[in-house]
Order: structure tokens, then C-alpha cells, then sequence
């Protein structure tokens, strides 16, 4: 009775299954535990869980292999990791499904490298991995050369044929930046069933290659393979990146033929889509006609304002929110980032302070790194890091991050470093942080400092991201890299650009070549930057579109600060509106300023 409440997701009238067990005298035992704490992981539950394991102590059964095993799970699943460790560390026989639970629960905790280590210590220790354990230990997985490994693992143990087990290697591969031999393997499958083909779309979205993810989703429809919401959820961020709202509304459409116009998710995906494109128009009018709107649709819709800098508008539909339904984590990130990326410090330190206060939620590392956003919007950097030192949580990679781009900003080398000697230890694989610090310090004049940062990232094996700006014309997407020479019109594009570049010098402009550390002239570096992709794609939309156009491109990192300071003048100059969607923001340029106050 108990496995089926549970298997059907009936997890309250599981519970109180177990509170009438004793008036019918019935004691629990090894079997009842394990259901139980399922549906208490299912939930999120950790006081009943704890209850649960204080029982299982009661009557005999916490340290039997199938409770300790669920303990494992339902422990990582709400968030003590700690606990699942000692459990796990004093089981006194540990079963293969024992070490995948463990394995698990570090994938869960984000403790990747110890999950991997975890899964050398069981081989080690002579024990023949499972689909499951290879399931959650490829998922840990980081690093080329133990993806390559654990491949290795993987034929040995005679698993490559499992379908779970080759979509999950596909995976790994295009995690670790090899997305040539994810596709290789994906080609080679035999049978492609929905969820493989969703999961190569995914791997292509995530490895910021949208117009390939695209094309696979055209080859999956013409194969007549029926999308389901996954594999649109996958689309819809492929469409995302590229920003293209010709894209959006196509796609929008396909949702509604498919019949699934009426899922929350996907209306609240598609909401977001539309945000990220660049219409506040489409997204509020989505927004609008949804039958029904959840936590999440209501903190998408605030985050969106928040993406563009309308912060009052944010504020607005927050009052409007909290009268229909209680905010909760998320939305507390959405309204303090809100806040944050528009300026309202006095009002971001209220809805802070009326988290625990009005509403009774604890903040996370997440709302911490608002705060310290804020924090360094205002310049009071070491107020940053003296609130940070006074955090009752452990800071996480988002807070580091915060103090380093403000230290960016305000060029505070001093706190840089302090910032990314945690940062570059807990987010060791992010290439955005080390280019982060490299250019703070290129910024400053030290150089030999930034070739280290660089050299290091090498090092570690960490690759950059290569950069590229997007812009759409007449319904067609066009991308530019630095220095690109792929489109006919490039002796066009290099011709008006270096007319426009004369042009906002005359105005005041000064080219910022410490955004070039490359050894070479000075001349050279200028030419350097003025080949970046964002003036690239910027100079093909004056060319190509109307004098009263709006200009909208997508750079798929942060953009750069000397692009940012040229797009200010050249807004001036030109008399257009340019609106730039980075990794961190949208910017709306307009005569010579940015929404954004040059804080990014």
C-alpha cells in the first residue's frame, strides 16, 4: 500500500498510512522506511525525515541497507549532505546500490569531484558498477580527461549498450566541451528515441551552439518525431540565446499546433523566451493571458523587468503579486536582482529585511549575492566584504562573483584578489571568472599580472568561451566573431566601421586597449578592438536596417568594456536606439547613455 502511494505521488496519504499503522498493530520494518523517506525527499520534508530516522533507530532499522540507503538520498535531497556522509560513512555493509546513493547524493549537493573520487574508491575497492552508479558518476563528471576515463569504465563493464547509460555519455561529452564526440555518439545510436533527441538539442543549447540545436529539431520533425515538452523546453532555450523574436513567435506557434499552449511550464518558459528577446511587449502579453500562473511564472515575469532595468515596474507587480500569493526564494532573487540591476538600493534593503521579517524565508547564498551587488553598485566595497565576512550561510561562487565585477567596476585590485581566491576555488571551471580578473588587472596596467591568470586557466584546462554577437535581419539571424571576414559585405562592414569609429573619436571617444593582451603595437590593438563582434554586428545594422530602426543584438558573453563605452557614442552619433543583450543584462543605449549606469 505504501510503495503504491508513493509510486502515484500520493506522498501526504502515505504519512498518514504510517500514523495509523500502530492503532492497527502493525509495527514498521525495513521495508517501511525506505517509502516513506522517498516521499519525504520528494517533498523536501528534512524535520519529518529526521522524525522518520529517529524511528528507524527506535525499532532496529537505521543502519539496515535499504533505510540507510534512502536516508542517504532523502538527506542530500534536502540539502545535509553532512549527515548523508555519516550515515553512508557508518553503514557496517554497503551494497552497489548503497555506493550509487552516495554517489548520488554528492551529483545532488554539487560536490562533483568527490562523487567521482567516491565512484574510484568502489572500483577499488572490486565492486562492479551498475547503470545507476555510472549513471550519477557521469553526471559528475567535468573534466575531459575523466570523461574519457569513465568511457573507458563504461565499454570495460560492457554498459555502452544500456540506451539510459549512452544518452548520459553523450551528455558528459558535450559537458566537457567536447560536443563533436557527443554528436558522434549520437549519430552512431542505432535507435533515437524523444528523449535522446532532446538531450542532443539540450547538449548543443548549454554548449552555446543555438543555430545547431535548431537544425537537429528540424531534422527530429521531418523524421516525424512528435516533440514533447522537454524537447520544446530545450528549443525554447536554443531560441533564447539567439534572442531572435522571429525565432520566438515561430516557436510560440509550433507550441500552440502541438497543443501544449495550456502546460504552466511552458508558458512560463515561453514568457521568458520572449523577455530574453528583447520584448517586454509579448512577454507581459503572455503573462497576461496564462489560465493560471504559479510562483515561478509570477518571479520569471519579475526577472524579466529586472533583465531591463525596470525596477519600479518590478516593484509594482511584486505589490500586485503578494496579494494573490506568497513570495518565496525565487521570487526574493528576482526582486532584489530587479532592484539591483536598476538601482533602488533603499528599496532592495526592503524587500531584503521583509524576507524573514513579512514573509519567514531564510535568505541563501543567492539573495547574499544581490545584496553585495547592491552593496557595490552604491561603491561601498568594503561594507561588500564586511557582509559578506557576516554571513550566516557559507558565500557560494554567486557572492564572490558579485564583489569581483564590482570590484571591476570601482577597479579595487585589492578586493579583486581577496574575491577570486575563494571564487577560483569554488568555481574553478567557470572561464568567465578568470577573464574577469585578467581584465581587472589588464585594466590596471598589470599585465604580467593578467598572463598569469590566463596561463593559470590554461593550466587547469579550463577553455574560453568563444565570443559571438548576433543580430537579425528581415527574419534572418547573422552572427559575427572578432575579426570576422565570413560575410560578403565584410569590406562594407570594415569600410562604414572605421568611418563610424572616426566619427564618435571626433566626440570623445578613446579606444581602451587594455582590453587587448596581446603583445602587439598599439595601432594593431586599436584595430584589435574595433573588430570586436559587438561593432561588427552593431555596423551591419546601420547598413542594413531603416534610419528609424531599432538595433538589437545578442553577445553571448559579457560585453566587453570598451564596446560598451563605443555603443554609448555611437548611439550619440547616429541617433539610434541600440539595445545589446549580454550574459549579465540587457543595455538600452540611447543619445550616449546606458541603461545599465556603466554597472554590469
Amino acid at each position: 500500500m505504501l510503495r503504491g502511494l508513493v509510486d502515484n505521488a500520493h506522498y501526504h496519504r502515505t504519512f498518514l498510512l504510517y500514523t495509523r499503522m500502530p492503532y492497527l498493530h502493525i509495527a514498521p520494518d525495513n521495508f517501511t522506511f525506505p517509502f516513506l523517506l522517498k516521499a519525504c525527499a520528494s517533498l523536501r520534508i528534512l524535520n519529518l525525515g529526521s522524525q522518520l530516522h529517529a524511528h528507524a533507530f527506535v525499532y532496529g532499522y537505521s543502519s539496515h541497507v535499504f533505510v540507510a540507503n534512502s536516508l542517504i538520498s532523502m538527506y542530500a535531497k534536502c540539502g545535509l549532505f553532512p549527515v548523508s556522509e555519516r550515515v553512508f560513512d557508518k553503514m557496517p555493509q554497503r551494497s552497489i546500490v548503497s555506493w550509487s546513493a552516495m554517489i548520488g547524493a554528492c551529483l545532488q549537493c554539487g560536490f562533483h569531484e568527490q562523487g567521482l573520487l567516491l565512484f574510484t574508491r568502489m572500483l577499488d575497492q572490486g565492486i562492479k558498477p551498475n547503470r545507476a552508479s555510472i549513471l550519477n558518476a557521469t553526471a559528475c563528471v567535468r573534466r575531459e580527461n575523466a570523461a574519457h576515463h569513465m568511457h573507458r569504465v563504461i565499454m570495460d563493464n560492457v554498459l555502452d549498450n544500456d540506451h539510459s547509460v549512452q544518452n548520459a555519455t553523450m551528455l558528459m561529452f558535450a559537458r566537457c566541451g567536447r560536443i563533436d564526440l557527443a554528436r558522434s555518439l549520437f549519430d552512431g545510436f542505432t535507435y533515437k528515441d524523444l528523449v535522446c533527441w532532446a538531450s542532443m538539442i539540450d547538449a548543443y543549447a548549454r554548449a552555446d551552439l543555438p543555430l545547431e540545436a535548431l537544425l537537429l529539431f528540424n531534422q527530429m520533425r521531418l523524421q516525424c518525431v512528435l516533440p514533447d515538452s522537454i524537447t520544446l523546453l530545450a528549443v525554447i532555450q536554443a531560441c533564447s540565446i539567439l534572442a531572435s523574436l522571429h525565432l520566438a513567435r515561430t516557436l510560440h506557434a509550433v507550441i500552440i499546433r502541438c497543443f501544449l499552449e495550456c502546460q504552466l511550464e511552458l508558458d512560463t518558459a515561453v514568457l521568458d523566451l520572449y523577455m530574453k528577446c528583447g520584448s517586454l511587449t509579448y512577454a507581459r502579453k503572455v503573462f497576461d493571458n496564462m489560465k493560471g500562473r504559479n510562483i515561478i511564472s509570477w518571479s520569471t515575469m519579475l526577472s524579466g523587468y529586472g533583465m531591463h532595468g525596470h525596477g519600479k515596474e518590478a516593484l509594482h507587480l511584486f505589490d500586485q503579486m503578494k496579494a494573490l500569493i506568497k513570495p518565496d526564494h525565487v521570487t526574493f532573487v528576482s526582486i532584489l536582482s530587479a532592484c539591483s540591476h536598476a538601482g533602488l538600493i533603499n528599496e532592495g534593503w526592503e524587500c531584503f529585511d521583509s524576507m524573514v521579517r513579512d514573509f519567514g524565508v531564510t535568505p541563501t547564498s543567492e539573495h547574499y549575492a544581490c545584496m553585495v551587488d547592491l552593496l557595490g553598485r552604491a561603491g561601498q566595497l568594503n561594507q561588500a566584504l564586511e557582509f559578506i565576512e557576516k554571513m550566516p550561510v557559507r558565500p557560494e561562487a554567486g557572492v564572490w562573483g558579485a564583489l569581483l565585477g564590482a570590484c571591476r567596476i570601482h577597479s579595487n585590485v585589492e578586493l579583486a584578489e581577496i574575491a577570486a581566491k575563494s571564487l577560483l576555488n569554488l568555481d574553478a571551471e567557470n572561464p568567465g571568472r578568470y577573464v574577469l580578473l585578467s581584465n581587472i588587472y589588464a585594466s590596471l596596467g598589470k599585465r604580467r599580472e593578467a598572463y598569469r591568470i590566463r596561463n593559470l586557466m590554461k593550466s587547469r584546462g579550463v577553455k574560453k568561451k568563444v565570443g559571438w554577437t548576433s543580430i537579425e535581419i528581415k527574419g534572418k539571424m547573422y552572427t559575427f566573431v572578432a575579426g570576422d571576414r565570413a560575410y560578403p559585405e565584410m569590406d562594407l562592414i570594415y569600410s562604414e566601421l572605421g568611418k563610424l569609429m572616426e566619427r564618435i573619436r571626433q566626440e570623445g571617444y578613446i579606444p581602451d586597449v587594455s582590453f587587448v593582451l596581446h603583445d602587439v603595437e598599439g595601432e594593431t590593438k586599436e584595430m584589435m578592438l574595433y573588430a570586436h563582434s559587438e561593432k561588427l554586428a552593431i555596423v551591419f545594422g546601420l547598413i542594413k536596417l531603416g534610419h528609424e530602426s531599432l538595433i538589437r543584438i545578442t553577445k553571448n558573453l559579457r560585453v566587453c568594456g570598451d564596446c560598451h563605452t563605443a555603443t554609448k557614442f555611437i548611439s550619440k552619433v547616429t541617433g539610434r536606439e541600440i539595445v545589446v543583450r549580454d550574459s549579465q543584462r540587457f543595455h538600452h543605449f540611447m543619445n550616449g547613455t546606458c541603461s545599465c549606469g556603466d554597472y554590469w
